[in-house]
């Protein structure tokens, strides 16, 4: 597939109204990568690890809008830490998941809106819109596919998606029957963190409520095997991955 050149800004995301989030104090900020010629492309939410909008999902959403997508990454930790940028030693995966614990579904949710409705603002953008997420991002990427607007999501190895959901209460796993569109997950089966049971049961649940749905996971895989710069990566299962997401997008351009 030929790639586009990409631009690249920082932009300001308007934030719900006033009151209605409780954690929701100011802007948050994205990552936007678009296509540089010109035309109208898809929209995708690139939804981070814990480790925020770091180089790895700045790369991400280049590599999307290089595929002619206009991608943008909300910075999701906004609220309470401004421009976080993580790596991947020990305390930067303590400080990260300090964050995450701050969050909840409905602010999660509401800035993913937030991102979605700013892209159809841009001329660039057909109101076509699908979602990827990694890690943390993996498991907030199964919530936004409850959104109306999202018609395909990528999710990988989102952990806890049966068993909890960010800021208390029935697990994510539990919103499934609200998902409208199409889902495509991805683990590691040596992924510590995502027991065999887990992606079974998430397996059992969305065959229940008739989600259009594919599950794949990967012998010798480890949490993170999408993320160049961790010790995990895996490049043959991230290039089987990536190969998915791509046939999952051109969905949006049918």
């Amino acid at each position: 597939m030929v790639k586009l050149p990409v631009l690249t800004q920082q932009v300001a995301l308007t934030k719900p109204p006033s009151g209605s989030i409780e954690s929701q104090t100011s802007d948050i900020y994205g990552y936007l990568a678009m296509p540089a010629g010109a035309g109208q492309f898809p929209g995708i939410i690139v939804l981070q690890e814990i480790f925020g909008v770091n180089t790895h999902i700045r790369a991400v959403t280049e590599r999307i809008a290089s595929l002619g997508y206009v991608a943008i990454a909300p910075a999701l930790f906004d609220r309470f830490a401004p421009g976080l940028e993580l790596g991947y030693a020990s305390a930067d995966i303590e400080l990260g998941r300090s964050y995450a614990e701050k969050t909840s579904a409905p602010q999660l949710l509401a800035d993913i809106q937030s991102a979605i409705d700013y892209l159809k603002t841009l001329p660039q953008v057909q109101p076509h819109f699908g979602c990827i997420g990694f890690c943390f991002g993996g498991h907030v990427a199964y919530l936004a596919a409850t959104l109306p607007d999202i018609s395909v999501t990528a999710s990988f190895y989102g952990r806890g998606i049966t068993t909890f959901t960010p800021g208390g209460g029935e697990p994510s796993a539990s919103k499934t029957a609200a998902i409208a569109g199409t889902m495509y997950m991805f683990f590691g089966m040596e992924d510590a963190s995502i027991p065999p049971e887990h992606v079974a049961e998430i397996e059992t649940v969305l065959t229940q409520n008739n989600i259009p749905h594919q599950i794949w996971q990967y012998p010798g895989a480890e949490h993170g095997f999408c993320c160049d710069l961790r010790a995990s990566y895996n490049p043959t299962a991230a290039e089987s991955a990536w190969a998915h997401v791509e046939e999952l997008f051109d969905r949006l351009t049918i």
